[in-house]
């Protein structure tokens, strides 16, 4: 499921929350975007077209609630870009930073812990 930067602004609220009304949404999203409340609901409809929320009726209002879960989009996310940029394949990503001195020695000592424990299963 294909989800754009504004969309997932909406679902990283929504994470965060577990569920929420469109005002709600609103109050969360004013200190990152100056989106107007039309704005938001076309995004929401979206989001739901795509199955990746859902809405029920509460009262007079709708309170929103992911379907999608954080993980399974940075999963899906995280594929997408390592399929695109480096052919599917983890070691061309891990030496990109590597080479450029953006991985530190925490970063490289976690990525050894991670390679250790997966060696050992």
């Amino acid at each position: 499921m294909s989800i754009s930067q504004a969309e997932a602004q909406i679902m990283q609220v929504l994470w965060r929350l577990e569920d929420a009304t469109l005002e709600q949404l609103r109050e969360a999203l004013d200190a990152d975007s100056d989106w107007h409340e039309s704005t938001i609901k076309t995004l929401l409809a979206r989001l739901q077209k795509k199955g990746a929320v859902t809405a029920d009726r509460d009262g007079r209002r709708f309170r929103y609630r992911p379907v999608l879960s954080e993980a399974q989009w940075q999963g899906e996310e995280a594929r997408s870009f390592l399929d695109r940029v480096f052919g599917g394949q983890v070691a061309p990503l891990v030496a990109f930073f590597g080479e450029r001195g953006e991985l530190g020695s925490k970063d490289v000592a976690e990525l050894k812990r991670l390679l250790q424990e997966m060696s050992d299963e």
